[in-house]
């Protein structure tokens, strides 16, 4: 099954943000969401050093006036919560003035995953701030890597789950929706966002980023194969009068040039001007992931 890797301007001149925590496959930087608050893009992203301390260690939270150099404002540690990985958080302003950090947890000795919640006054006391399991999962299904959007006051989350059921290949994929009115209670509306057999996503995809509400407009990632876990690519996907995705046919399927060739976890922020700067993991030619950006006029 091919992998078409095609030439895009969202590719243009990226440039290292956060660069991976060592070289060679498995350090990675990424798996970030980034939000714009007043100005400033708060960006959270997970930390991955396998031949030091395992797989996911730790979720940083930065911010950038510039949106390309990034001040710390604070870490979260797994152990912290009894997770043996992180994968994708999420971190944003809640309509109250308040801030929250949504943390992916995987479950020690399993391939169950689950999502909790940190509440703050202030980004900076996030890691000491009110916990709350948000979504548990199940012996069924593990949740991660959730997108979240505010319009409203109602609570939008595109949450990617990974089927139980099979054991070998938990790897498989699929994205779900869901609604809240407080980001904390959530009520789940069915897959919205599934494999295709015969493409270049067949084993599984994941929303990563919503670009437009109106039409409905998403970049997610996928894989072929379950030897391309950890390595997707990233498309688009458009949505219907049902709430339901579909892959954008006329898209480009986009790639690092690189090693494994991943490009994943791709996140956007909107500038008011009308551009949009996109932050994702990118294979280097060493194999590790460095978390980049790229800036799309408007």
């Amino acid at each position: 099954m091919t992998i078409v890797q095609t030439s895009c301007p969202l590719l243009d001149d990226p440039q290292v943000v956060v660069p991976a925590p060592g070289s060679g496959p498995g350090n990675w930087a990424g798996a970030a969401s980034a939000v714009l608050v007043d100005g400033v893009t708060y960006l959270s992203y997970r930390l991955r050093r396998p031949l030091v301390e395992g797989r996911g260690v730790a979720t940083a939270v930065v911010r950038s006036r510039d949106g390309i150099n990034f001040e710390p404002v604070c870490e979260v540690y797994r152990s912290a919560f009894g997770a043996e990985s992180f994968e994708r958080p999420v971190v944003l302003r809640r309509p109250d003035g308040g801030w929250r950090l949504y943390l992916s947890c995987a479950t020690p000795g399993s391939k169950h995953w689950w999502i909790e919640a940190l509440d703050a006054d202030r980004p900076e006391d996030l890691p000491t701030g009110h916990r709350t399991v948000v979504l548990p999962g199940s012996t069924d299904v593990a949740v991660k890597d959730p997108v979240i959007t505010v319009r409203d006051g109602e609570w939008q989350m595109w949450l990617c789950e990974h089927p139980l059921d099979d054991a070998g290949h938990e790897d498989r994929m699929s994205s779900a929706y869901l609604t809240s009115s407080d980001g904390l209670s959530w009520t789940r509306h069915g897959t919205v966002l599934g494999p295709r057999p015969g493409h270049w996503d067949a084993r599984g995809v994941r929303v990563t980023a919503v670009l437009s509400h109106d039409p409905l407009l998403v970049l997610y990632d996928g894989r072929a194969r379950a030897e391309d876990n950890w390595h997707e690519r990233t498309s688009y996907a458009r949505g219907d009068a049902t709430g339901q995705l579909h892959a954008d046919p006329d898209a480009p399927v986009l790639g690092s040039p690189d090693s494994d060739g991943a490009l994943r976890y791709a996140t956007a922020v909107r500038h008011p001007d009308g551009s949009t700067r996109f932050y994702f993991e990118l294979a280097r030619p060493d194999g590790a992931h460095d978390l980049v950006t790229t800036l799309a006029p408007a």
